[in-house]
């Protein structure tokens, strides 16, 4: 009983350490995405982005000794609705990143937490409290305030995004529900091979699967090695250590440093109907979270 104690409690000592670093990385998805926008097709760049991180996965997976193909043969099915999922959801948000700035991207990306709260307590039994569904209502109010603005240019991005953000919260069900015992470095490598493999025909579909200019490839590896490899490693780490309905709310800081990223690179703010709406998410998803202690 005192071992399990320990142990759980040097889990939840790291847990906070767990959160900040995955926040730090987290926020910076759509800021790469914008880099490589005027460099390559989104096709292009995303299908080379994963390409990276899942070679890196393998190369780490062989000298652990962990290139096992025992977890593909038995669920092939999951994998691949994962892939597809991500893949497509990755897809979306480098596409999105020509209709909408940044740092309003990641406020509208929030979305993908009421999506795993929705998901959380109708598939996985999670529970709420009152508070909590009235910040999940203060949120969703917010998610229509940047939405649903004139002009169908910007409408495009943020519907782009809410698309993302759902097939992107699905398929963290999917991991929740089907994959919580699996070898992370397994489970980790397929996923990554697998939305490889779906962004190849989106690319060679598409009329996009061309060789990137050498030029390109220092970000490529970048956005690869942080984007992926480190920014996914800590998310599923997070997502093993807590219930999918926490492990979705504590993302919510994520815009805030996006945002001071998009000022310092592209001198781009969101507008003030954004922040309008940011506000709205962010308070929302903060009620959200009073519950933590209780739980």
């Amino acid at each position: 009983m005192n071992q399990v104690t320990t142990v759980r409690s040097k889990s939840l000592d790291s847990a906070p350490v767990l959160i900040i670093s995955l926040l730090l990385v987290d926020s910076l998805h759509f800021v790469f995405a914008r880099l490589l926008h005027d460099r390559l097709h989104p096709a292009t760049s995303v299908l080379y982005v994963l390409l990276v991180a899942t070679v890196q996965v393998a190369g780490f997976a062989w000298t652990q000794g962990q290139l096992r193909f025992t977890v593909l043969r038995h669920q092939p099915w999951l994998f691949a609705a994962i892939g597809f999922l991500v893949a497509a959801s990755t897809l979306v948000n480098y596409i999105a990143v020509a209709y909408i700035d940044p740092g309003t991207a990641s406020l509208l990306a929030q979305a993908s937490i009421l999506f795993g709260l929705a998901f959380g307590v109708l598939w996985l039994k999670d529970r709420l409290s009152r508070r909590q569904w009235l910040g999940v209502m203060m949120a969703f109010a917010g998610v229509a305030i940047i939405t649903f603005q004139p002009g169908d240019y910007f409408r495009v991005g943020s519907l782009l995004v809410l698309c993302s953000s759902f097939m992107y919260a699905l398929h963290a069900a999917l991991v929740k529900r089907y994959a919580q015992e699996m070898a992370p470095v397994e489970f980790f490598l397929f996923r990554l091979a697998s939305t490889t493999g779906f962004l190849f025909l989106f690319a060679a579909g598409s009329g996009h699967l061309v060789w990137p200019d050498w030029s390109v490839w220092p970000l490529l590896i970048l956005v690869g090695t942080v984007d992926v490899v480190i920014s996914r490693t800590l998310y599923y780490l997070a997502l093993r250590r807590l219930k999918m309905s926490l492990h979705s709310i504590v993302l919510t800081a994520s815009p805030v440093v996006a945002i001071a990223w998009s000022l310092l690179l592209f001198g781009i703010l969101p507008e003030p109907r954004a922040w309008l709406g940011g506000i709205g998410v962010l308070t929302g998803l903060l009620l959200a979270t009073l519950r933590w202690r209780k739980l």
